[in-house]
């Protein structure tokens, strides 16, 4: 007798959950300040981009506050570039991280947080709240400076 069930395969992706670091804990840099954050991230910035286009970065950190790990974002235009909700946790997820920092530059120089800015960084603020990840700061950076919002008291 024939089997008259059909048997039924789905293709679908693999998720996998992976943190991988070269680097050893006792040798990550601590962030004890917004210039300590500011200092980690533009260690990693490309200056020939800083007045010329507008990146997003996101710094990942332990309970100690110890730099897991720095995530780009996006890479806009001169004006403006995308910071999706969405992918700010994906990474902070993958991660495992207790904190975030979100960083951006402006290349006009101003140094200024946008309204845009400022809605960013409270959805993120209270999108992390649900997933205990502190949002610790946001940092704007031109090439003459930074601006804190942390340091601003508009976290």
């Amino acid at each position: 007798m024939e089997n008259t069930k059909e048997t039924r395969q789905y293709q679908v992706a693999e998720i996998q959950l992976i943190y991988k670091s070269n680097v050893k804990p006792s040798e990550r840099p601590k962030i004890s300040s917004s210039r300590d954050a500011r200092d980690v991230f533009m260690g990693t910035w490309d200056n020939t981009k800083l007045e010329l286009m507008e990146q997003f970065k996101i710094m990942l950190t332990n309970r100690a506050n110890k730099v897991l790990g720095i995530f780009e974002l996006s890479t806009g235009g001169v004006s403006g570039t995308v910071a999706d909700p969405k992918l700010i946790f994906a990474a902070a997820i993958k991660g495992i991280a207790s904190g975030l920092i979100l960083c951006h530059n402006h290349p006009s120089g101003n140094l200024q947080p946008s309204q845009a800015d400022i809605d960013l960084t409270g959805k993120i603020k209270e999108g992390g709240k649900l997933l205990e990840i502190q949002l610790l700061d946001h940092i704007i950076l031109t090439s003459e400076g930074y601006y804190s919002f942390a340091d601003e008291g508009l976290i």
